[in-house]
């Protein structure tokens, strides 16, 4: 079983035996559609065999690019209802709110009885996404794993425009900020984005998948602002390819 997540910046994928991962690649999205990927006929055709995987695989389909690319011979499932199967398989949990923050967006979806019962995005700005933060560390001339230590004495930043908040922080370093309250105040930057989601699904419990799950200051923030007790999945980046992995099973053992 394949499960391949299309997403805005990269493609994950997932290969599954009986339920135990056997693969889990990932590709920079462009470059997956130029190496792999064949168009036709307004479906696009995966080179299964120049992945290592052999042609006769059962294959779901899920993620940002599935709404305008439909993947041939594949059964095509919702990003949120991959999600969803992900983060329930992962966690071993059924009520909480899932909160997955991706290169491109935010998405909020309270989850009850395995089920995604409501949902919020925030997909209008990159300043409400992972991007957000590749962009303010490149700026502060540091890492990613050094922006995530980062939580303590945040200094202060109202932009709501990723390129606005360019030149805030700039100013803020010409004030003469120091660097770790200056990166702290990027991750509480982020984190105030989604919070008003985040409370209006609220669940004891929060599981967070995708790329910024891997940043332990806002694992820290949000627990610490929320009150609730935060869970970062075993795989976060990987949580729609695997969730679709799952469908594909449902869909087998129900025919």
């Amino acid at each position: 079983m394949l499960g391949l997540d299309l997403g805005s910046r990269n493609v994950k994928i997932i290969a599954m035996h009986n339920f135990d991962i056997t693969a889990q690649l990932s590709f920079d999205t462009i470059e997956f559609y130029r190496t792999y990927g064949k168009t036709g006929a307004g479906s696009l055709r995966i080179d299964l065999s120049a992945l290592g995987f052999g042609e006769d695989q059962h294959l779901v389909a899920t993620g940002y690019g599935k709404v305008s690319v439909q993947v041939e011979g594949a059964v095509h499932l919702p990003e949120i209802q991959a999600h969803v199967k992900g983060a329930v398989y992962q966690s071993g949990h059924e009520d909480f709110t899932l909160l997955d923050i991706g290169g491109q967006d935010t998405k909020i979806v309270k989850v009850r009885g395995g089920r995604a019962v409501d949902f919020l995005t925030n997909d209008r700005c990159a300043a409400s996404s992972g991007r957000y933060l590749e962009n303010m560390a490149a700026v502060l001339g540091i890492s990613l794993q050094e922006l995530s230590r980062c939580s303590l004495n945040p200094v202060e930043l109202n932009s709501t425009c990723a390129i606005f908040g360019e030149t805030e922080i700039i100013g803020k370093i010409v004030a003469g900020y120091p660097l770790a309250e200056l990166a702290a105040g990027i991750n509480y930057s982020l984190y105030r984005r989604f919070a008003g989601m985040l409370e209006r699904l609220s669940s004891d419990l929060i599981v967070v998948s995708g790329g910024v799950a891997q940043n332990e200051a806002m694992m820290n923030i949000i627990a610490r602002e929320s009150g609730r007790q935060v869970m970062c999945l075993p795989r976060p980046q990987f949580n729609g390819a695997l969730g679709a992995c799952i469908y594909g099973y449902e869909i087998l053992k129900d025919t």
